[in-house]
């Protein structure tokens, strides 16, 4: 560590003004589920959510309101009455959540009362220390406490661990029962960029949560992604996933090696060719494009035309913040991760006819070998301009793909979540 890092760490940085992150509870295997003691607010939502999240004792280490019920703007401050008492009593690394009913599935003042929500709910994450985290769910009226079961769950977990400030919208397609300990057992998925990175993490993630795992990256990084298959007890599938036949091949592995079709496909292979754009060459732009977008694009299309999918399937794209708020000289990559939010948006509709979901994760600054060769100022900065002062972890993205993946997740489709620690940037 150089000088100038061991400075930036040290308690003299932190008497300096030097933002200093508290230190996050991560899920481990064996651990309670939930967070621990977790207050609910009276109402026809959390009443029910309590009855299948038994909390735990101790501190407080969850609050959740219930604002399902508010009529208009003059019930707001019921938000008040139950976040400000509480908040001086809670936990380290405390879960807030609250409850609403969808704005766009309402009319008049309750609606605005719904949309209020999201500001209070931002803000409130921009106030929190010692790694607490606040979060808000947007349920649709029509349904019940169980569709939004597995979302709960996991904000209430150490899993949502770098999640926080974001808005997540639950659905009423009938789900199975949420399973706190393998939420993934049954289900086969194949994860893309599998060799190392993100993509090895979420392949480990995945398979602790029950499923199996078809590993895949290109040939020419074969050894490391049989180390990656043969960890996770998954096969390896060395493969381009810009080939014209990329998604018959996944379909005949799938076939050939488990025989059946796929529960989750995620899209996590990506890679960079960074210039600004005056500089940039043809072939860089054209190589970021079929990578991180062409190729989930086609897959995607491919396997659902195909019936390669299993009902109820899960596909989870990994975009970026760079795809929310842009960055300088990488007008192709950010391209791409928007271009995957679009494909969200595009493939919505038509995967819930097919009973199937479709969600994606932005990361924000997770520490990474690409993040660690960063000049130290620019690194520092990423860090900590974010409610958390700190970078998150590979298994941070892994863990809300894992929640999505999850066949009791099958209500939540048409999400993008960051997982950012509430980034300064973007929305």
């Amino acid at each position: 560590m150089s000088i100038a890092e061991k400075l930036i760490s040290s308690p003299v940085a932190a008497k300096a003004g030097v933002p200093q992150g508290y230190p996050l509870k991560r899920y481990e295997v064996g651990e309670p589920p939930l967070v621990g003691l977790v207050e609910w607010s009276p109402g026809a939502w959390s009443d029910g959510l309590r009855a299948l999240l038994p909390s735990g004792t101790g501190e407080t280490a969850g609050l959740v309101f219930d604002a399902t019920g508010l009529d208009g703007p003059g019930d707001l401050r019921q938000l008040y009455d139950f976040f400000h008492p509480r908040l001086g009593g809670l936990a380290p690394n405390a879960k807030l959540v609250v409850l609403g009913a969808a704005p766009e599935k309402l009319e008049g003042t309750v609606r605005i009362a719904a949309r209020a929500l999201e500001g209070f709910t931002r803000s409130l994450a921009k106030e929190l220390r010692k790694g607490a985290t606040c979060n808000l769910v947007y349920v649709d009226p029509a349904g019940g406490p169980g569709h939004a079961a597995s979302t709960l769950a996991f904000l209430l977990s150490p899993r949502s661990a770098f999640v926080d400030g974001q808005v997540f919208r639950v659905g009423t397609a009938d789900a199975p029962t949420w399973e706190a300990q393998r939420p993934l057992d049954g289900r086969l998925a194949v994860v893309t960029g599998a060799a190392r990175g993100i993509g090895a993490t979420i392949a480990d993630v995945l398979a602790r949560d029950g499923a199996d795992v078809i590993c895949v990256d290109v040939p020419g990084a074969s050894e490391t992604l049989t180390e990656t298959a043969n960890r996770v007890k998954g096969t390896a599938l060395p493969l381009d996933v810009t080939a014209a036949d990329a998604a018959s091949r996944l379909a005949e592995h799938a076939r050939a090696r488990y025989g059946r079709t796929l529960d989750v496909v995620v899209h996590n292979a990506g890679i960079t060719r960074d210039k600004l754009l005056f500089n940039m060459e043809p072939g860089q732009w054209d190589a970021v494009l079929a990578v991180n977008l062409g190729a989930p694009v086609q897959i995607t299309q491919e396997l659902l035309e195909s019936g390669e999918l299993a009902e109820g399937a899960s596909i989870i794209g990994v975009s970026s913040m760079a795809g929310i708020s842009g960055n300088r000289g990488q007008t192709n990559y950010a391209t791409t991760k928007a271009g995957i939010i679009g494909l969200v948006d595009a493939l919505h509709g038509p995967l819930a006819e097919h009973g199937s979901t479709i969600n994606a994760v932005a990361p924000g600054f997770i520490e990474t070998a690409m993040t660690a060769a960063m000049p130290l100022g620019p690194r520092e900065i990423g860090r900590r301009i974010n409610s958390l002062q700190q970078g998150g972890k590979p298994v941070d993205v892994a863990e809300t793909v894992a929640y999505f993946a999850a066949a009791a997740s099958r209500a939540v489709s048409g999400n993008v979540v960051r997982v950012c620690g509430q980034n300064m940037m973007g929305a």
